[in-house]
């Protein structure tokens, strides 16, 4: 009974289904979800996921993350359709939907296409994993010019025939293995962005990523890449200085209001999905001057006695990590630590070794990430997140930079990453 399972019952409701939504969590931890249902006439089942409720059904709509528990299994012996909510929505719409998947910088491209799309007076619906669920509203799945979703690996796990007219995968880096057995199993629960797509559809696929470069033989569709470090005749690339897309110069690379090398990367990508929905170029680059970028992903805090201090509460695995760090010149005070995700932290050995000045570790991830880093820069530990900000205050000099970048989850010390990020801003505020 979380944002998605609520928007589908609801949505499910209001088109005259039958609908019984149910949760582990006992009743009387559910109250505001109840409340948040609404309408009269959908069913809760609390506390547990009785195996006949899944039997005796015509649909069963899971919302994201759902294991595949027995009592789901069970359902498919006896025949039950089992969908995700992402189908749900892809069903209920008559729009066509632009897809975007990768480990990093989903929020941002997905955001960056949205506003293109509608700088270009196309209208355009933002959803999925970004924060509001596709069946949100029935209505707002209906008229429009795109539908832009973000996907997680979890949401396609569960699609049947979600067909999107243009999707990309930004990117596969190590991301909950406490999940996925391999990455390789990763980078397929990715793949299934494009499982449905023909000829006429477009795929966006990152040529500097050698796990999603691979995947291109495997798509029916159209290939359009982008890349940060090579020149691309067809594609997204930088060229002289500029953002380049098939051979159309965007806008300079300079004017792209958003810092970072991993920014510039979703800055392509987002110009090409774009590009390949009917955007023209100069309500693209119009956006990529004006977009200051999404709270909690490489954000500007303060600076304070010649100190930056930088919120990348979002940099919650490996990958994410690296291209944070690598983005700063000046010597980092790191923050990481957390809830880990069955991630090897070794690769960031020779990065740290190289870029960071200091490693202060909070949360259960501490022993571990200590254990594999410890060696590459002095290390300490904090108890709280407060206590690492005020410690990288006090040892950070001039021109130094305080990085929160966790490389892993939040949830051992807080309700969510945007919880963590909030309470390092307000640590940092205080100081």
């Amino acid at each position: 009974m979380a944002r998605s399972g609520i928007a589908a019952a609801r949505a499910l409701h209001a088109l005259g289904a039958s609908v019984t939504i149910t949760d582990k969590k006992p009743l009387d931890q559910l109250a505001g979800q109840i409340q948040q249902l609404g309408a009269q006439g959908i069913k809760v089942e609390a506390g547990g996921h009785p195996e006949r409720l899944f039997i005796e059904t015509d649909l069963i709509v899971l919302s994201p993350g759902v294991p595949k528990i027995p009592p789901i299994l069970a359902a498919k012996r006896h025949g039950v359709k089992v969908i995700g909510e992402l189908e749900l929505g892809w069903l209920l719409a008559d729009a066509p939907f632009a897809g975007i998947t990768g480990t990093n910088g989903k929020s941002t491209v997905t955001t960056l296409v949205g506003l293109m799309l509608q700088k270009a007076g196309k209208k355009t619906l933002v959803a999925g994993n970004i924060g509001n669920a596709l069946t949100e509203s029935l209505s707002g799945l209906r008229g429009q010019d795109w539908i832009v979703v973000e996907l997680s690996s979890f949401q396609l796990e569960d699609i049947d025939t979600f067909r999107p007219r243009v999707a990309t995968i930004l990117n596969v880096t190590q991301d909950h293995l406490d999940r996925y057995p391999t990455m390789e199993d990763y980078a397929e629960a990715k793949a299934r962005v494009f499982l449905n797509q023909g000829k006429d559809d477009v795929l966006v696929l990152n040529c500097d990523d050698p796990l999603v470069r691979a995947l291109a033989s495997r798509a029916a569709s159209r290939i359009v890449p982008f890349s940060r470090l090579e020149e691309l005749a067809n594609g997204a690339c930088v060229k002289l200085g500029d953002l380049v897309v098939a051979g159309k110069v965007i806008c300079p690379i300079s004017d792209i209001r958003i810092k970072g090398v991993h920014n510039l990367e979703n800055a392509l990508a987002a110009a090409a999905v774009a590009t390949a929905a009917g955007a023209d170029a100069a309500s693209i680059a119009s956006v990529l001057r004006e977009f200051p970028g999404l709270e909690h992903r490489l954000e500007f805090v303060r600076t304070k006695d010649g100190v930056t201090y930088i919120n990348d509460s979002k940099g919650t695995n490996v990958g994410a990590v690296v291209k944070s760090v690598e983005g700063f010149d000046a010597p980092v005070i790191l923050i990481a630590g957390g809830l880990d995700k069955g991630s090897d932290f070794r690769p960031l050995f020779d990065l740290f070794k190289r870029k960071v000045k200091l490693l202060i570790l909070i949360g259960k991830a501490a022993d571990a990430m200590e254990k594999a880093l410890g060696a590459s820069t002095e290390t300490v530990r904090a108890a709280t997140l407060a206590e690492a900000v005020r410690i990288g205050h006090d040892r950070a000099g001039s021109g130094d930079v305080v990085l929160l970048s966790p490389a892993c989850a939040s949830f051992d010390m807080f309700r969510d990453f945007e919880d963590r990020g909030r309470q390092f801003k307000d640590a940092v505020r205080a100081l």
